[in-house]
């Protein structure tokens, strides 16, 4: 089955710019990228999933073949619902891949025409995560240069410290 569609699943909590030229790159390889926010309520995430879904609205308006749901249930079911067998997953490090590694093979065991495929964010922006901007922010660090502005305005806004 051929795709022209891909799923780039996460929580985004919040949206970084690593997201951001993955999600660009993405966007050079396939006609359609849906980029797929996680509900994952078990991570207690910092924004809410409509916050979320509007702060990547806003950081990826520029890329018009692109467009940002939530979803709240498997991600299988979610792909086939947009009419896609193929998921996109960022690697910054060798520790994210024994865990994706994983996932790519539950997922295809359980959809065995479900690939996915693997990019690393530019070098430049391997070393940031959602969970260090986050914890950057409240100990009053400035993540300007991590994060997309409506991000940093948002997250801001949430630690008037900052």
């Amino acid at each position: 089955m051929r795709t022209h569609s891909v799923i780039y699943p996460g929580t985004f909590d919040p949206i970084t710019n690593g997201h951001v030229d993955l999600t660009e790159r993405a966007a050079r390889l396939f006609d359609r990228v849906v980029v797929a926010i996680a509900y994952s309520e078990k991570k207690t995430p910092l924004f809410s999933l409509e916050q979320r879904v509007a702060l990547c609205q806003a950081s990826l308006s520029h890329l018009d073949n692109v467009e940002v749901m939530g979803f709240n249930n498997l991600l299988i079911d979610f792909a086939k619902s947009q009419g896609a067998n193929c998921v996109l997953r960022g690697l910054r490090a060798v520790a994210d891949f024994e865990y994706e590694f994983q996932l790519a093979n539950m997922n295809r065991a359980m959809y065995p025409a479900f690939e996915s495929i693997f990019l690393t964010p530019s070098e430049r922006l391997s070393y940031i995560s959602s969970s260090l901007v986050r914890e950057i922010a409240a100990l009053d660090g400035d993540i300007s240069s991590f994060v997309p502005e409506p991000v940093n305005k948002a997250i801001r806004e949430r630690y008037p410290h900052t």
